[in-house]
């Protein structure tokens, strides 16, 4: 076990379930314990939500956002009692990497917690409800994808753009609805496998959330930012910051910038043992054996994985 190189991911929106994280719940009080320290500073009970919905309020963005940071945080806290190993690097995807900085001791949690329930609110307020789409386009290149979008922004004067280049062949589009819409019609004849809706209301990633980048770069200026402990690798850009302004640039840009998953995951895993998806779901650590098929990958999302994992540990 000594040596290992482990590398914690952490999902984002999209990964949040009724339910989820239950069987962790009886047994280890981390969980209980994590989501009350979320529930306190927010004034809403966020457990409550994740074990009894209803569905409308936990995919509700200002919402999803806090809950998942804590479930990404909680499972991580129980990982970190039960696994003695310190991660060479952390990522998270989108929401996820507010979670890596506050693994990595850039954020304090309670910080956290505020900052991404206010990024969930600034982002509903960006683009009125319908008005914004996303849709996961399976099966044909970066290249073509760019370029369709291109053509039917300029074609009808609304945007859509490619906004999160998660595994080679899995590029997610967003943008205004019509955009989006005739865009998924366009790649299907260009010989996309699939082109899926995503039951999201706000366009992430998209130029349409640099209203709401504008007003996280404001309320980013109050928020304590540290030099992390352990390097996190940044969405924007796959690269990672030390200064606490560089931090706050990297997720000003990541509202309203490409999600660069792949290339994050191909720096990350490089020279990695392990890789080990810290939340609910498992959605990363598919992506992650798409992106490299070498490494090692596990979804903590129930405690039989974490089981599966712990046990692969004390094998090594």
């Amino acid at each position: 076990m000594d040596g290992m190189n482990i590398v914690v991911i952490f999902p984002g929106q999209g990964s949040q379930s009724i339910g989820m994280l239950a069987d962790y719940a009886e047994i280890w009080p981390q969980i209980e314990e994590t989501f009350k320290q979320a529930s306190d500073i927010l004034g809403y009970d966020c457990w409550d939500i994740v074990c009894n919905g209803p569905v409308e309020k936990i995919n509700k963005t200002e919402i999803t956002q806090p809950i998942m940071l804590a479930a990404d945080i909680a499972v991580m806290r129980v990982m970190a009692q039960q696994c003695m190993l310190t991660p060479m690097v952390f990522a998270g995807h989108s929401l996820g990497e507010y979670a890596a900085l506050v693994a990595a001791e850039a954020l304090d949690f309670e910080d956290a917690i505020k900052l991404v329930s206010k990024r969930g609110q600034l982002m509903q307020a960006a683009v009125p409800e319908g008005e914004g789409a996303m849709a996961a386009i399976i099966g044909l290149n970066d290249e073509a994808i760019i370029k369709i979008c291109e053509q039917v922004s300029s074609d009808t004067g609304s945007p859509v753009e490619a906004v999160n280049f998660n595994s080679p062949g899995q590029v997610v589009i967003a943008g205004a609805t019509d955009a989006v819409n005739k865009a998924m019609e366009l790649l299907k004849e260009e010989g996309a496998k699939r082109a899926l809706p995503l039951p999201v209301s706000v366009p992430s990633h998209s130029s349409l959330m640099k209203p709401a980048a504008d007003e996280l770069a404001e309320y980013l200026k109050g928020v304590t930012i540290k030099t992390p402990k352990i390097q996190v690798i940044h969405n924007v850009d796959a690269k990672s910051h030390d200064a606490p302004d560089a931090i706050r640039e990297a997720l000003v840009k990541q509202l309203y910038n490409p999600v660069q998953w792949t290339h994050t995951v191909q720096i990350i895993s490089d020279g990695a043992d392990v890789v080990v998806e810290c939340g609910p779901g498992k959605v990363l650590g598919g992506l992650t054996r798409r992106i490299n098929k070498e490494v090692k990958s596990y979804s903590l999302d129930s405690m039989a994985s974490m089981q599966k994992f712990l046990d692969s540990m004390s094998v090594e």
